[in-house]
């Protein structure tokens, strides 16, 4: 269960793709692909995260943008496209859905500018006349009405293809705190049928000819129609941490503390500083330049020299992920700077993820529904782990000196193994008093159903040669664990062993450490050593000690040897004094098994030991 969860939102980043794209208008958008066409470095973190791995990533831009930077650096999480079900493609809408709420129904739109009747209400709650109300760019609409709103004090009012009502006026002219309060009273007048997704103030400054848009810009969105991933959060006593315009787009609700922003470097430090906190809950951040500065203007270049901006900092994000924090990296719709239109498009968003629980690289690919995000935060926040009740409980065993057999796990892992082998083995088992028996995979429920609680279960994962992927070895040691195994024996990735992948081979014992433990089971890592250099050897105690496995074991009993007096020696000599050590491969007989455990192993793993 993550501590901390940090959801960034690169506003307007979207991928592509979308099913209902020709309804609105957006068919072959994609500013993902925009973006890689005007650039020829590469994206080594995003692509790390594996945003170039996504299905569906067929736009020509895309492939020759992958063709020049290959090879991509594998992905190291989950990553996924994903579409939007809500009836819109504005900020507002895809923020709701992101926590949670679909919208059934658009926002409404105003193509022909605000009817009379919304002009005048204004005009009589504001004491303020108003200029324009067409739809417009946002820099071209003070180029064009600016002059005219600094003789005539009037307001410049205008709307765009999305589901807005914006209104902008000159600092020096109209202090912030009056547009503020025009827009506050604008957002009680547009409601009801008029209920438009965000009333923006829209600050600016200089001179005809010279007019700038500043970075008080402030939001004053329609509150979410019930409630969403933040008011859980925030009534569950989390922090909520709103970065960028979070608060304005949730009209501050469900919100614990407000950053706001004046640029994507501004957010994206702001984001930063909050990884050195030591709060438990979410940070939701939001960069705006991509869809404001970029997106709206088409501007291809800044649109990506933003990206690689964020890309750089992305490194030093994952650098301060720590065990309990959840990354998630994503979109709230499209704004294609390639396309003649500079509104936003109808897009699937890309979905990133990385962090505790998610440290398996997994290709979802396409989901359905932002909303999806929303379960992810909340089970990483809120859900619990239940470890397995297993009957004998785990790690119960207690040796008799007396009787060798009671550190032993009885085995049977012949590939013709029946039922009735491992029924006749689990009896020999508990009549001789046996730690556990030592079972295939697949007769892990039934040895369990036949066992009657009366002997340990325990089974063998990425048998016998490892080199499965550490996803497939952790699916397979917690169905195991469901299926009623108490101890889990891993074969560690040799191949990576003789590579030199050391991170890598640490990783996953770390990994399936964890999700074992997590069950409540005993992980056991068998090494092989064999195959091994004595340096290899070393090196391997080492991991498996800082990983927190309960044992290291010599063999699979598969290999071209089994353990030796020495190997068990080296391994007590390498290995913390809570790693326990089990001896398995060619140990047959009392005297064999006796020297494993007068050199430090206290298990032994054989399938034809004899008692005497």
């Amino acid at each position: 269960m993550a501590k901390r969860v940090f959801l960034i939102v690169l506003d307007s980043f979207g991928i592509g793709g979308a099913p209902d794209a020709a309804a609105f208008g957006d068919e072959g958008s994609n500013t993902l692909a925009a973006v890689l066409s005007y650039s020829d470095k590469p994206f080594p973190n995003l692509a790390s995260m594996g945003l170039l791995s996504i299905d569906g990533e067929d736009d020509p831009r895309i492939k020759e943008f992958v063709r020049k930077t290959s090879p991509l650096p594998d992905p190291i999480g989950s990553y996924g496209r994903v579409r939007e079900l809500s009836r819109g493609k504005d900020s507002t809408i895809g923020h709701w859905e992101i926590a949670g709420v679909i919208s059934d129904r658009p926002q409404p739109t105003y193509p022909d500018g605000f009817p009379d009747e919304i002009i005048r209400k204004l005009e009589e709650a504001t004491g303020r006349s108003f200029l324009c109300n067409k739809p417009y760019s946002g820099t071209d609409v003070i180029r064009d009405y600016g002059e005219e709103h600094i003789k005539t004090g009037k307001l410049i009012i205008y709307t765009s293809a999305d589901s807005v009502l914006q209104i902008a006026a000159h600092e020096d002219y109209v202090p912030l705190e009056e547009l503020y309060d025009v827009c506050r009273k604008a957002r009680e007048i547009m409601c009801g049928d008029d209920a438009v997704g965000r009333i923006i103030a829209r600050p600016f400054t200089g001179t005809p000819g010279g007019f700038t848009r500043t970075a008080n810009r402030h939001d004053f969105s329609l509150a979410a129609p019930s409630s969403t991933m933040l008011d859980i959060l925030k009534s569950e006593g989390y922090d909520v941490i709103s970065v960028g315009k979070i608060n304005d787009l949730f009209a501050g609700r469900g919100i614990t503390e407000s950053n706001p922003t004046k640029s994507n470097t501004d957010g994206i430090n702001k984001t930063i500083e909050m990884m050195d906190r030591g709060f438990r809950g979410l940070c939701f951040t939001n960069l705006v330049d991509f869809d404001m500065k970029y997106g709206h203007r088409n501007d291809i270049e800044g649109y990506n020299t933003a990206m690689h901006e964020f890309d750089d900092a992305l490194g030093t994000i994952l650098d301060k992920l720590g065990e309990d924090d959840l990354l998630i990296i994503t979109a709230d719709h499209g704004c294609d700077p390639s396309t003649p239109s500079t509104d936003h498009s109808r897009e699937c968003i890309p979905l990133l993820i990385y962090g505790d629980g998610y440290r398996v690289p997994c290709n979802m690919g396409e989901i359905a529904g932002f909303n999806n995000i929303a379960g992810i935060v909340l089970s990483a926040l809120i859900s619990r782990d239940y470890k397995r009740d297993f009957t004998p409980a785990a790690d119960a065993n207690k040796p008799d000196p007396d009787n060798i057999m009671s550190y032993v796990d009885l085995t049977n892992l012949k590939v013709t193994a029946t039922e009735e082998d491992i029924r006749a083995l689990i009896e020999k088992a508990v009549e001789n008093g046996c730690a556990s028996v030592c079972i295939p995979p697949c007769y892990v429920s039934f040895g369990s159903k036949v066992s009657k609680g009366r002997i340990a279960i325990c089974t063998v994962i990425g048998f016998p040669n490892g080199y499965s992927t550490a996803g497939s070895k952790l699916y397979e040691a917690l169905e195991a664990c469901d299926n009623g195994a108490s101890e889990i024996d891993m074969v560690i990735n040799r191949c990576f062993v003789k590579t030199g992948r050391w991170d890598d081979v640490s990783s996953e014992i770390k990994l399936i450490t964890d999700g074992v433990h997590g069950k409540g089971a005993l992980i056991k890592v068998i090494i092989e050593t064999c195959d091994l250099t004595e340096d290899e050897k070393v090196r391997c105690c080492r991991i498996v000690s800082e990983a927190g496995a309960d044992f290291i074991k010599t063999s699979t009993g598969f290999g071209t040897a089994g353990a030796t007096a020495e190997d068990i020696a080296l391994m007590r000599r390498e290995c913390d004094a809570d790693t326990r050590i089990k001896a398995a491969g060619g140990i047959r007989t009392h005297e064999s098994a006796k020297s494993m455990l007068d050199n430090g192993a206290v298990r032994i793993g054989a399938s034809n030991l004899r008692s005497e």
